[in-house]
């Protein structure tokens, strides 16, 4: 991401996950519409970003929800997530399945795969759309 809010990508593109609405590897950086990025995170085959106005992003593979559309559908292009009150949010680096938010009111939110119970709900269920972590 560059200081002018935009933001550059490249690199193995397996799933879609550089948001350049096709599956091709890029050797050298492209520029993903929009110039408003604030904050991006990556994880193995998926991205998410917020953006200036508080929206947040994901794309690339959605295994286990965490694209979090309530569905488990590959995006190759940046897809907003609901809300529009988001400061930040963040990948699962460890397996790349799920994905958590935090709101400008504090709360904290999260999403995908919940294998080992990561998504702090006590339970190990499968979120595909923003849950509350108590």
């Amino acid at each position: 991401m560059k200081t002018d809010g935009t933001l550059w990508v490249w690199g193995r593109n397996n799933y879609g996950g550089l948001g350049l609405n096709f599956t091709g590897d890029r050797s050298s950086p492209v520029q993903l519409p929009g110039t408003e990025w604030k904050q991006v995170s990556s994880s193995f085959y998926w991205m998410m970003g917020t953006k200036t106005d508080g929206t947040l992003w994901a794309w690339g593979r959605d295994q286990g929800g965490c694209l979090a559309q309530n569905n488990t559908i590959q995006r190759s292009s940046p897809t907003q997530i609901p809300g529009t009150e988001w400061v930040v949010g963040q990948t699962d680096i460890y397996n790349a399945t799920s994905g958590a938010g935090v709101k400008t009111d504090g709360t904290l939110w999260a999403w995908g795969y919940n294998t080992s119970g990561m998504l702090g709900q006590n339970d190990k269920v499968q979120y595909s759309s923003p849950v509350q972590i108590p």
